[in-house]
């Protein structure tokens, strides 16, 4: 694992316990070529602030504290697209 794979995982973690208090929660699957891969799941996976959490939560965080991540893409469930 890279230094930057270790500086988003933190971010991830640090942001956790928002998305656990909710019955939530998001995985790091992969950084490739500047793109941060992450999926929800749990009670995140299917809420309808999904967007808002991913893109003022998640996104934003990684965007301003890791200057390497230029975008950052939620990986959808099949069960979330309803």
């Amino acid at each position: 694992m890279n230094n930057v794979e270790t500086k988003i995982k933190q971010v991830l973690e640090r942001l956790k316990p928002y998305l656990r208090n909710d019955g939530g929660d998001i995985e790091f699957i992969k950084f490739e070529d500047g793109i941060v891969y992450v999926k929800f799941s749990g009670a995140c996976s299917c809420c309808h602030m999904q967007e808002l959490t991913f893109k003022e939560g998640i996104e934003k965080s990684l965007l301003e504290e890791i200057p390497e991540v230029k975008e950052v893409v939620n990986i959808k469930n099949e069960n979330s697209e309803r």
